[in-house]
């Protein structure tokens, strides 16, 4: 299995998965290219992972729904040992105390929070998948990153003119008038740059983290790679923690009451 393949490359020996995966190249697969966007070999292997990420999260969600409700009191007391229940709540507790330090207000981050921890557990697990052998991180490719970004790029100006109607569009054109032909296509360039920014980031980090560890397990399988999965968790939480972080931060700027 090379560096690039997976456990999900073994489905292509079914013929209806083979035909499944040409019929949809044939519909969304792409010949043309310009950069960034340079020639690629078609898979899927990046939508399989996403597809298993959010199965694990439903389920995570489910038993810890189960561990809670219904049971009174004692649903609030986690268990003793380490389990699923405890690394969701460690998530969505990171998530809401970095979102309450941005946003300044508990209600605030409350507002936001089902959207910030949806990207918290699928960008982290996605990251996370990069260390398990056979899998792929579904984040190391723009397929994935692009669509992230570009969501939290459209959510942020719905809840900027949500919160300030048509009133939003004036702090594209900057605190004096006079200064409108020269703030708009600022404004415009620096809002374009953060989907561009976010997506290439991730994807960046992540691939190189990949290639790292790939490199060190193929040279010597025993015991060298260990620390650089150690880096490579870190790489993973820290790259989850700053595209979220931007994205509170986007969302804070986009309802603030102060432009």
């Amino acid at each position: 299995m090379g560096e690039h393949g997976t456990w999900f490359d073994y489905l292509y020996k079914f013929d209806w998965w083979s035909n499944f995966s040409h019929s949809l190249q044939g519909s969304l697969g792409r010949d043309w290219e310009v950069v960034p966007f340079a020639g690629t070999h078609w898979t899927l292997t990046h939508v399989m992972v996403a597809f298993t990420v959010v199965l694990f999260v439903l389920y995570g969600a489910l038993r810890f729904r189960t561990s809670v409700v219904g049971r009174g009191r004692d649903g609030l007391i986690p268990p003793a040992s380490f389990n699923l229940r405890h690394l969701f709540e460690l998530i969505c507790d990171a998530t809401m105390g970095m979102m309450i330090s941005v946003m300044g207000s508990e209600e605030k981050a409350k507002r936001f929070f089902p959207i910030i921890a949806s990207l918290a557990f699928f960008i982290l697990f996605c990251n996370l998948a990069a260390l398990i052998p056979g899998l792929a991180p579904g984040t190391d490719t723009l397929k994935t990153n692009v669509g992230l970004a570009v969501m939290v790029f459209l959510l942020t100006h719905f809840y900027g003119l949500k919160e300030h109607g048509v009133a939003y569009l004036k702090h594209f054109l900057g605190p004096m008038i006079w200064l409108a032909p020269l703030m708009l296509p600022i404004e415009l360039v620096s809002h374009v740059a953060r989907p561009v920014s976010l997506s290439l980031r991730l994807m960046g980090n992540m691939v190189a983290d990949h290639k790292v560890i790939f490199a060190f397990f193929t040279l010597v399988p025993w015991l060298i790679p260990v620390p650089f999965y150690f880096l490579g968790m870190l790489v993973c939480v820290v790259q989850t923690l700053v595209f979220c972080l931007l994205s509170v931060v986007y969302f804070a700027l986009a309802i603030a009451h102060d432009h």
